[in-house]
């Protein structure tokens, strides 16, 4: 029974995997249709069995005992998944979002000589995620981490005879390489301290376990290490603006999915990371440089595909930031946002021109002067108001911000980010408008701490309930605290008159992602083969 469960549930993304182990390049390409259709077809069953897994957890929580796994599984033939709420969310995620990228890809590369190729490695590259985030054991989980790194590179080499693509693809293989590296370390390291490798056992005897050991302290290091690497964070995110030359469907399903496994497997392997609270600091503030400035790069570029990398990069930071912090339901929550949204944004960048249209429509707003007049007091009363927003939001739902780790510093985070629209709102003079933008700040509020308990609820049960010791806890918050609110108020400058002198140089400095491509290439050199 046991084995007819796995491979029902590993059918779909075994399939997927198989396409390139049955059907060569010249004949995918030949039989282009037939296997586009078949691919997007198998990628919506695993999205239904996905939902229905999903399903299934939800009645098992609220009506089945309460129990958070909903099925785990010994070791099949090298396969062994665990079905609990982590897993079952990502799971979820990835099938919806690989059938959407597939039937979106069908019209793109429609005529393309090597649309069959392209789906042949899609195919990969979905089932190797697909067995990733549902592996019950860090040997599969590695084994399918390495299958998608090399799935992708295919997907980055689509058009081979471009320098551009050969550059970006040999980079982003060559430092992918440095995190297996750290990550098959750490799986040495956790094998030799506990005697096993199945996500199960190791929880049981983490949470069985007193002081953290050595090795396990340094598995800790390690995974983190793997972690922020695949995740593009700072310094080594460069390959990832690299990579305009591949098909927006391959970048969407980079940005949507690909990258978002380095906040995947601390997420999983949250129990073991948070034995460390050291390593979750040092995450917490590479997560944050990494949002600052990719955050600073992103606002400078003009390019729209150049834009949504360091958005990405970006918004990845942020997600180690919440992982540091130890907020992993918070984390999983702008996973799940992010994939969605960036999916949308890449595919729908052929509507930018609409969108420049709109934007340059003129509008009825205070004049320049009058804006900068009413800058500093409309920042301080929508920053106030925007907190106070959260504050009631949260109550509602019962929610500590102070008992929830790291919850009052992404809570003002985020009325920084409501607050400079309601700012922009403000000092339009506009009654109505205001009292809009309130209505429509209080809703989303409401929303975001609606879809964080959802999250939790599947979550909870999985992740550990980790407190970072005060004194760390204090320097971090204000580190980041000054650096968001700092990145802030250059973005405010730099929209204003005031864009002149040195303020107009770091522009440009900023527009070049500070030189940091350019320098690490000089040093190291081409990575690319030709």
């Amino acid at each position: 029974m046991d084995l007819a469960i796995v491979l029902l549930v590993t059918a779909p993304a075994l399939a997927l995997i198989s396409v390139v182990l049955c059907i060569s390049r010249s004949s995918a390409n030949l039989l282009a249709d037939r296997l586009r259709r078949t691919v997007t077809l198998i990628t919506l069953l695993q999205f239904v069995l996905a939902l229905s897994a999903l399903g299934a957890l939800v009645f098992e929580r609220l009506f089945g005992g309460g129990e958070t796994t909903l099925y785990r599984s010994e070791t099949f033939f090298g396969l062994s998944i665990l079905l609990d709420g982590v897993s079952c969310l990502m799971f979820a995620m990835v099938s919806y979002v690989g059938w959407v990228i597939c039937r979106y890809s069908i019209r793109y590369l429609d005529g393309d000589s090597a649309q069959g190729n392209h789906f042949r490695w899609v195919a990969f590259t979905l089932g190797a995620v697909s067995l990733m985030v549902i592996s019950g054991n860090l040997l599969m989980f590695f084994a399918a981490w390495l299958a998608t790194s090399w799935g992708l590179h295919h997907l980055l080499l689509h058009f081979p005879n471009r320098s551009g693509a050969q550059r970006a693809a040999w980079t982003k293989f060559t430092i992918s390489r440095i995190g297996d590296g750290a990550l098959a370390f750490a799986i040495l390291l956790i094998y030799t301290e506990f005697g096993t490798l199945s996500w199960s056992e190791l929880f049981t005897a983490v949470a069985a376990m007193g002081e953290a050991s050595a090795n396990v302290q340094a598995a800790a290091c390690l995974l983190v290490a793997a972690a922020a690497i695949k995740s593009a964070q700072f310094p080594v995110h460069t390959w990832l603006p690299q990579t305009l030359e591949t098909p927006t469907p391959v970048s969407a399903l980079m940005h949507a999915g690909i990258v978002n496994a380095g906040g995947y497997l601390i997420i999983r392997a949250s129990p073991i990371a948070a034995t460390t609270s050291w390593a979750l600091s040092i995450l917490a503030i590479v997560g944050a440089v990494t949002a600052i400035y990719a955050a600073t790069v992103m606002l400078t570029q003009t390019s729209v595909k150049k834009s949504l990398a360091y958005s990405t990069i970006a918004q990845m930071g942020f997600m180690m930031l919440q992982c540091g912090l130890g907020a992993f339901s918070a984390a999983m929550l702008h996973i799940i946002a992010h994939s969605m949204y960036k999916a949308h944004a890449f595919l729908g960048s052929g509507n930018v021109l609409v969108d420049l249209r709109s934007a340059n429509a003129p509008t009825t707003s205070a004049t320049d002067n009058e804006a900068d007049r009413l800058s500093w007091p409309a920042m301080a009363m929508a920053t106030a108001g925007t907190l106070g927003l959260i504050a009631v939001a949260m109550a509602l739902f019962g929610i500590n911000p102070i008992a929830k780790p790291g919850g009052l510093l992404l809570g003002a985070i985020l009325a920084l980010a409501l607050s400079r629209w309601i700012c922009s709102v403000l000092r339009t003079g506009d009654a109505v408008l205001v009292r809009r933008s309130f209505l429509v700040s209080a809703l989303l509020a409401l929303a975001y701490v609606t879809l964080y308990r959802i999250t939790d609820f599947y979550v909870a049960g999985s992740v550990p309930t980790w407190t970072m010791p005060t004194a760390q806890w204090i320097v971090l918050a204000l580190v980041i605290g000054f650096g968001f609110t700092g990145m802030l108020l250059v973005e405010r400058l730099a929209r204003s008159q005031q864009t002149s002198g040195r303020l107009a140089a770091w522009y440009v400095h900023a527009s070049n992602g500070f030189y940091l491509e350019s320098t690490l290439r000089r040093v190291f050199g081409s990575l690319a083969s030709t």
